[in-house]
């Protein structure tokens, strides 16, 4: 074998290992919402906790930027999203009304929004198929 196959061989075997290494240890992130739009985005996400609803955000999140938005192993197979641009319009179609702040918040029940001081939103349904981890990538839209 020659002296550059050999050297060519190692690299690979070197990279494939450090993948595995890098693969093998805990994440830091059991949901994170990666932008790859073109604007920077706010994200705010819902889910149930302790057999309630509960919203939480926001996230700025820059151009082909991620964010860990939920640091523990997802219990709930729906997680729920909502995404705004620099000028506060939505970017997913959502089909889920829940209850958002205009500052960082955290608020428990999606029910008369309005009445207790928050604003209705409608979250995109994320279903993460009941894994532990799960990455949402935000998109231009037309995939772009």
């Amino acid at each position: 074998m020659s002296r550059r196959l050999l050297s060519r061989n190692a690299a690979f075997i070197a990279v494939a290992c450090a993948a595995t290494l890098v693969g093998s240890g805990r994440a830091e992130a059991e949901f994170a919402v990666c932008n790859q739009s073109f604007d920077v985005i706010n994200v705010a996400i819902g889910q149930l906790v302790d057999s309630q609803f509960q919203t939480e955000g926001w996230w700025t999140i820059g151009t082909n930027q991620c964010a860990n938005v939920i640091k523990e192993e997802l219990s709930n197979r729906y997680i729920y999203v909502y995404a705004t641009d620099v000028f506060g319009q939505p970017i997913l179609d959502g089909s889920v009304s829940m209850c958002i702040g205009a500052k960082a918040f955290e608020i428990e029940g999606i029910e008369s929004c309005w009445e207790r001081g928050h604003r209705a939103a409608m979250f995109h349904e994320v279903d993460t198929q009941a894994t532990v981890r799960w990455t949402l990538f935000i998109t231009p839209p037309g995939g772009g």
